[in-house]
C-alpha cells in the first residue's frame, strides 16, 4: 500500500524526533536499546510456554505490539530467526507504539514497515557511505539483504528527488550521527 506523501513526511520526522528524544547516535540502529530506552518491555517468543508459544504464533510468526490493561507498553518477538530480522520486527512494532496505532489495518501495517525501514537506514546516513550497491547497506547498518535492496532503491528516488537538499528533519537527523 502508498501511503501519502504527508504520511511519509510524517513518519520521518517522528524517528528523526524520536532518535533526538532517547540520543539515538550509533549506527547500526538497535530497536533492542530504543526500546529499552522507551522503556517498552521486550519479551522473546522462547520465554513462553509451548501453549504461550502456540498463541504468539498464530498471532504473528515475527511479532506484535500491544499494551497491557496498566499501560504498559510490550513487544513479544520471534527469537527464533536472525538478529537482523528480530531487530527490524522491534523497529517495525516500536512503529505502531510510536504511531499510536490501536488496529491492525493495511495502512499502519504499511505505516510500521516504513517507520522501521526509514529507521534502520534513513537515505541521509546512507548518503555518508556513498554506497555502491546494496551489499554496502546490508553490511553498513547491520541489515538483511533484502532490505538493504529496499533501502537502496528508497535511496536513488531520495537523491533523484533532491537528496542533498535536506529538509530541517533531515538535518536534525545529520547532526545525531556526526561523524568521528
Amino acid at each position: 500500500m502508498r501511503l501519502s506523501d504527508e504520511q511519509y513526511e510524517f513518519i520521518k520526522g517522528e524517528v528523526v524526533a524520536l532518535f533526538e528524544r532517547y540520543d539515538v547516535r550509533c549506527i547500526p540502529i538497535s530497536g533492542f536499546e530504543l526500546a529499552y530506552k522507551m522503556g517498552i518491555t521486550l519479551i522473546p517468543y522462547s520465554s513462553l510456554t509451548a501453549r504461550q508459544q502456540e498463541a504468539v504464533m498464530r498471532i504473528s510468526t515475527d511479532g506484535f505490539y500491544m499494551e497491557d490493561r496498566y499501560g504498559n507498553d510490550i513487544i513479544y518477538y520471534n527469537d527464533d530467526v536472525s538478529y537482523k530480522r528480530m531487530n527490524m520486527t522491534i523497529l517495525h512494532e516500536i512503529g505502531h507504539c510510536v504511531l499510536d496505532h490501536r488496529g491492525e489495518s493495511e495502512e499502519e501495517e504499511a505505516e510500521a514497515n516504513f517507520f522501521a525501514k526509514y529507521a534502520a537506514a534513513p537515505p541521509p546516513l546512507i548518503h555518508r557511505i556513498k554506497p555502491e550497491r546494496s551489499e554496502d547497506i546490508a553490511n553498513f547498518f547491520c541489515i538483511s539483504y533484502t532490505a538493504a535492496v529496499y533501502a537502496y532503491g528508497y535511496y536513488q528516488k531520495w537523491l533523484a528527488h533532491g537528496g542533498e537538499n535536506y529538509t530541517e528533519y533531515e538535518t536534525r537527523l545529520l547532526l545525531l550521527f556526526k561523524p568521528a
